[in-house]
């Protein structure tokens, strides 16, 4: 049969993913810039909230 070797191709290029992903690092930076991007995050939110109660404050004694 011509067609009986489909599934035995799909299952080795499979497994040469596998290997291929097994052989690269993971990324031990993933954590670090999670948090850098939290605490970035978070100043902002802390820019946006004092401004708003700068405004507030400045509207409420005009």
């Amino acid at each position: 049969m011509a067609r009986g070797n489909q599934r035995e191709k799909a299952r080795e290029k499979n497994q040469k993913n596998q290997k291929n992903q097994k052989k690269q690092p993971k990324k031990k930076e993933e954590g670090t810039t999670f948090k850098k991007r939290a605490e970035s995050d978070a100043e902002i939110m802390r820019q946006k909230q004092q401004k708003a109660l700068e405004k507030k404050t400045e509207g409420g004694t005009s």
